[in-house]
């Protein structure tokens, strides 16, 4: 982003109480790049919608400073801003149509009428609702007035837009395709997007950045594939994606691995990620996609396993086994033709890398 502010937005050591008691946001220090899409992901009560809702403007930090574009923002109200906002419940007006509810932030702004068309005319037609003008919110489904949402939004050419689980009312096959539309339209127009959700799949999907948040912390601000391959902690490993978990004693510690004994007596070698010496307690975390089923090349981790479970889902089989007296242990085996051969009670050979298999903080 050569020539773009990497601190484009930028929280200050904000902390957030609503009762002068208990922190939901706790010594926040982010910086938003300009252009960039980042999302802030975390189960409910994170503090993600409280530090959103501090951006635009409808709640303020208890200590500490927002800054966009270089100014203190803190006490400027959120109409004062220039931040576009796009909500889960679209928040259109229902008594206008859909060219008048676009029309009403450039109204505001004293915009004059042929440029009102015009841009409004453009915005449609980047969100596929050319023809649509006419038209009240209630005629619309609910994927075309999250569209009129977001080219709202869009309409008076904010330098930010904060989306607050704008997709969450609709359903899967509409949200997915909204997801790569929405993609699109950042890539397009360059505008710095923080997109607040609690769905995975989601962010991994449509950000340069992902802020995962716990207990009122940001606890791993990473790109999609480094989140996924690399956690640095329990918590990012159990909440994006699915994670099979072993939990030890740190037994030896050595260039660049650990051997961490299971409950069963049993010697894992991971990559120590976060244990620093022996004797400390463990949790490891290894994808499913990264087990080999019979391991022909040398591999750190073997052991034999048993089948209790067997789930088809189309372009893979989810198989639940027995490991190492961990029951749900889960394999996502490709669906080609050589993997059709498996049975409940089966016995297998599974092994791993220990680099793929981290060993986390317990």
């Amino acid at each position: 982003m050569s020539g773009k502010k990497s601190d484009f937005v930028k929280f200050e050591q904000v902390d957030k109480s609503y009762d002068g008691k208990e922190l939901v946001v706790k010594g926040l220090d982010l910086d938003i790049a300009e252009g960039e899409f980042l999302t802030l992901l975390g189960p409910s009560g994170s503090g993600k919608t409280t530090t959103l809702m501090m951006l635009a403007g409808f709640e303020t930090p208890t200590n500490g400073e927002i800054y966009f574009d270089g100014n203190p923002i803190n006490n400027i109200p959120p109409h004062k801003r220039g931040i576009g906002m796009v909500f889960q419940n679209y928040a259109l007006f229902p008594h206008l149509s859909v060219f008048e509810n676009l029309a009403f932030p450039l109204k505001v702004r004293k915009i004059d009428k042929a440029e009102i068309e015009e841009r409004i005319n453009k915005t449609l037609k980047m969100v596929s609702l050319t023809g649509f003008e006419n038209r009240m919110p209630a005629q619309l489904s609910g994927g075309q007035q999250q569209r009129v949402a977001v080219a709202r939004a869009l309409v008076f050419d904010p330098k930010l837009v904060l989306m607050d689980e704008p997709l969450g009312a609709l359903d899967k096959n509409l949200r997915e395709s909204m997801q790569y539309e929405l993609k699109h339209i950042h890539e397009t127009l360059g505008v710095t997007v923080v997109y607040v959700t609690h769905d995975q799949g989601e962010a991994l999907t449509m950000s340069n950045r992902i802020a995962v948040f716990n207990d009122g912390k940001v606890q791993q601000l990473s790109g999609p594939n480094e989140l996924y391959e690399t956690p640095v902690n329990s918590f990012v490993a159990g909440f994006i994606g699915e994670n099979n978990t072993f939990t030890g004693t740190v037994k030896e510690l050595a260039s660049g691995s650990a051997k961490v004994e299971t409950s069963t007596g049993d010697i894992i070698i991971a990559n120590p990620i976060a244990v620093s010496s022996a004797g400390e307690k463990s949790r490891i975390s290894l994808r499913p996609e990264r087990v080999n089923i019979n391991p022909t090349e040398q591999i750190e981790n073997r052991f034999e396993a048993e089948i209790k479970e067997i789930i088809y889902h189309g372009d893979h089989t989810r198989v639940r086994v027995n490991l190492l007296g961990n029951n749900e242990f889960i394999l996502k085996v490709p669906n080609a033709s050589s993997n059709s051969k498996l049975n409940l009670g089966d016995k297998l050979n599974l092994g791993w890398s220990s680099q793929d298999c981290r060993a986390l903080d317990y």
